[in-house]
Formats: C-alpha cells, structure tokens, sequence
C-alpha cells in the first residue's frame, strides 16, 4: 500500500473525532478502512482512548468551586479598584503639571522681586525655585511610598487582616 494514502488516512482518523471530516472524506476513509487492517486498528485505538477519556471524569468538592469563585470575584474586584486609583493618580499628575506650568513663571517673577528687595544671589533664587518646584511632588512622593509600604506589611501581617 501507498505510505502517502496510508499517512492521509491516518490524518483523517485523527481529524474524525477532533473537528469532523467532509462527507466525501469520510466516505473515502470508509473505503480505505474496508481494505486496512492496521488502518481499522488505529480507529479502534482512538476509540478506546477516547471511551478510557470520557469514563475517568472528574469531581470536584462544590466547597472548592464556590471558594474559586470567591477568589477570582475578590481578584475583580480589587483590579477595579486598582485601575480606579491609577485613573484618580493621572488625573492628579495632570493637574500637577498643569499648575506648575500656570504658576511656574509666577513664582520666577515672585522670587526675582525678592531678589532685588532682600539682595539675594542668582544662584541662591534658582535654588528656592527649584526647591519650591520639587518639594511639593517630593513629599507626595514620599508619603505614598511610606502608605504602600505600610499596606504591604499590613498585607503580610495575617492578624492585620482582623483589624
């Protein structure tokens, strides 16, 4: 026999109870079965694989389920409130920058007319501006970094969870 027409049937067995054949593929395969033995044997194989498959069924404590439920709502639910803060932190970082761009020429002028009241040096204005530029976001900064480090220790901390 033909090993081409012998590896097309094989494919087409296999495809028989994955995805389904065509009809004229099926009655092509029909044919060559009439006529293999080895052919008609790989079949029965698939059978009884698929028979050993469908018997060995799984079961599951519903208390399992129901706790997997459970956690894939809660993991929801927090990726929701995640996305909710970052949305809430853009917005911030925003208006941030927004207002630093509004009110940094403000603070040059304001700083400027210090300088030529009180004497104060070029280098000594451009260090209270970039001071006063950085501090407010460096603090902001800071705090959310102690607050997430607390949260995390607080999330380590299983009595925590009680409070």
């Amino acid at each position: 026999m033909n090993a081409e027409i012998h590896e097309c049937a094989c494919r087409l067995i296999d495809a028989w109870n994955v995805e389904g054949i065509s009809a004229s593929e099926h009655a092509w395969l029909e044919a060559h079965l009439a006529e293999c033995a080895a052919c008609r044997n790989r079949v029965h194989a698939n059978e009884q694989a698929l028979q050993a498959l469908r018997l060995n069924a799984v079961f599951i404590n519903p208390a399992l389920v129901s706790a997997a439920k459970e956690s894939v709502r809660l993991r929801a639910r927090q990726l929701r409130e995640h996305q909710a803060r970052l949305r809430a932190l853009w917005i911030s970082c925003a208006l941030s920058w927004i207002l630093g761009a509004v009110t940094a020429p403000l603070l040059w002028q304001f700083l400027g007319w210090l300088g030529r009241n009180v004497e104060m040096s070029q280098v000594v204005r451009i260090t209270l501006f970039a001071f006063c530029w950085f501090a407010p976001a460096s603090v902001v900064g800071a705090f959310i970094a102690w607050r997430q480090a607390r949260v995390v220790d607080r999330e380590d901390d299983p009595e925590a969870w009680d409070r």
